[in-house]
């Protein structure tokens, strides 16, 4: 029951959905937490969320017990009057006003007495859905109650302004000509493509249960997203995800950051210490580039996997291992299996669910789209330009790109153009994009750059005197000199020369210095 007491603070709220604002959650489940709580806030039976499609013309109810939801034109129904007019629709009869849309209880066999209707907002005043109320179960809705759902709507237009659906819900002309309609499943994971398609339906699979799930694709494929939708819609969401890299560790570390150390194992071990499995017990640990594994530490997994216990380094106390796990690579493992550089019974382990992540260039314009309407949004917001817009001709010329970064350059593409350009429209020159397409009939192989498109001859200059082609190079000095290129080419960073070279840092280490190769 709602009385003349305060409304609920805006932090008060935002506590009830902050735990659905991890990356990955369902959108449709985040949502539908924060309905439910102002459902029980206010007293109602029931409760649901209009979005604004305004590049549609209609509004669709995201929290629904209706298949495929409810769909009004804006205008129709009282949901559709408060997205038009933007004013708190109160009525405690619903069924005597000319505006109530009988259709819709028709079709959820569902009887509306008392609605209340109030627009939600973004930070610029705009309308972007409507929340709406039904039958208060004090007969009608009191004046302090409407002042409550006003509050309770602005904070449902803070949630909805930091998930990736709000890039949708403000799309503008000349994006949303090319794909008109709402379309979105996992909070930050965006496109609505075939191979996407597939890829939610693993995800959705896989979150059902603790299998082991091994994340494929090439370098900026948004592995590490998918691998938080799994854990995010999974039982074990309320406990810990847990990352590991393994290009990020010096190999004599790993071992220590997975299974953790007792003390006295090793100068300086002043005290016992959890490993990455211990810290996520009862939750999910995402083994990122699990292709750089080294060899020796690779049983070690195998038994976590088989028999799920594990020893601290230097340790002899068995620990339990109630985790799940998460791999991802973009090394072709069976190739590695086969050049026994990774262990078979390790890869069978590791691939009980397999979840390929396609590359940008497959997913088609539409998702190409709804990134940059996504990334183009969430930068001007982040860097305080919120007028930004892309032009037509810069739209062209992103679809005319390859993407051998795939989303991490598209991203990396669009903040710069959102800093960078000289007045709110993104042009084609504000886009640092490499001048490179992909040669007719030839695949982008993983973290390679593209082929130039013009005829190369069957020998060419490497550097100084080193020439691609000639029969007195060998494949050593090849490697050696293209390896050297392009750390130089990216300043000694090795972590992204790695990266571009689509090898791990560890290898790419052992490379420069001319280590021959753990032949264990």
């Amino acid at each position: 029951m709602v009385d003349d007491q305060d409304p609920p603070s805006i932090e008060a709220v935002a506590l009830a959905a902050a735990p659905y604002l991890t990356r990955g959650v369902e959108l449709v489940e985040l949502l539908g937490a924060l309905v439910d709580a102002v459902v029980r806030q206010l007293d109602a039976e029931k409760g649901t969320l209009y979005l604004v499609d305004g590049a549609a013309g209609v509004v669709m109810s995201m929290v629904t017990d209706v298949p495929g939801g409810i769909r009004l034109a804006i205008g129709q129904g009282l949901a559709g009057a408060v997205a038009k007019d933007g004013v708190v629709v109160n009525v405690g009869d619903a069924a005597s006003d000319p505006r109530f849309h009988p259709a819709t209880d028709q079709k959820t066999g569902f009887k509306t007495r008392s609605v209340l209707a109030v627009p939600v907002k973004d930070a610029g005043g705009e309308n972007i859905g409507v929340l709406q109320l039904l039958n208060a179960r004090a007969g009608v809705f009191s004046p302090a109650a409407e002042a409550q759902a006003l509050v309770l709507a602005r904070q449902a237009g803070s949630v909805l302004e930091r998930t990736s659906l709000y890039a949708e819900l403000k799309r503008r002309s000349p994006l949303s000509v090319d794909r008109p309609g709402l379309a979105f499943r996992f909070n930050q994971i965006v496109g609505e493509s075939e191979p996407m398609r597939q890829a939610y339906a693993v995800v959705e699979k896989a979150a059902r249960t603790d299998a082991t799930v091994l994340i494929t694709g090439e370098s900026g494929t948004g592995k590490e997203l998918f691998a938080r939708a799994i854990h995010m819609n999974s039982a074990r969401r309320a406990r810990n995800f847990v990352k590991v890299d393994c290009t990020t560790l010096p190999e004599a570390l790993i071992e220590n950051e997975l299974f953790g150390h007792e003390k006295g194992a090793f100068t300086g071990a002043d005290k016992t210490t959890a490993g990455k499995f211990e810290v996520a017990a009862g939750g999910s640990l995402f083994i990122d580039e699990i292709g750089e594994l080294p060899l020796k530490l690779q049983g070690k997994l195998l038994r976590v996997l088989q028999d799920r216990e594990f020893e601290r380094v230097g340790g002899t106390k068995t620990i339990a291992a109630d985790v799940r796990i998460v791999c991802a690579t973009h090394r072709d493992l069976v190739a590695m299996v086969e050049a026994s550089l990774f262990r078979e019974d390790l890869y069978y382990r590791i691939k009980v669910v397999p979840l390929p992540t396609p590359p940008l260039r497959e997913r088609g314009p539409a998702d190409l789209l709804r990134l940059v309407e996504h990334f183009v949004s969430t930068f001007s917001r982040r860097h305080r330009r919120p007028n930004v817009r892309i032009s037509e001709s810069a739209i062209a010329r992103l679809k005319a790109h390859s993407f051998p970064g795939n989303i991490r350059e598209l991203e990396h593409v669009i903040e710069s153009a959102v800093v960078m350009c000289d007045s709110e429209i993104i042009e084609t020159r504000d886009l640092a994009l490499a001048d490179h397409a992909l040669a007719p009939g030839r695949k982008l192989a993983t973290g390679s750059f593209p082929a130039p498109a013009r005829t190369v001859p069957a020998a060419v200059v490497l550097s100084g005197t080193l020439m691609v082609g000639d029969p007195d190079l060998t494949l050593e000095q090849l490697e050696k000199e293209h390896i050297r290129l392009v750390v130089e080419a990216m300043k000694g960073n090795q972590s992204e020369a790695a990266r571009r070279l689509g090898i791990g840092r560890n290898t790419l280490a052992r490379k420069l210095s001319g280590e021959p190769p753990d032949e264990r």
